[in-house]
């Protein structure tokens, strides 16, 4: 299961665990993913996603149809 958000692109990143004695160790730092189930009210239909909480917050907002078109991408995309 690939941890990358469908709509905002977000990837785990690779950062350093640093200890006291300033040993480091190498760790993700993976994004804030959630499966939704979005209903599309244009579509009449429902889809299931993985979008990040920030991704998730501009859907609320502004609607799923209506970030995909400020991202550049297609109900295609991300199905």
């Amino acid at each position: 299961m690939s941890k990358v958000c469908k709509i905002t692109g977000k990837r785990p990143l690779v950062a350093n665990n640093v200890s006291k004695a300033n040993n480091k160790t190498k760790r993700r730092q993976l994004p804030n993913l959630q499966k939704k189930k979005i209903f599309i009210p244009e579509l009449g239909k429902s889809v299931r996603i993985k979008v990040s909480t920030n991704a998730l917050k501009s859907i609320d907002k502004d609607g799923l149809l209506a970030v995909l078109k400020k991202k550049n991408l297609s109900l295609s995309d991300i199905l």
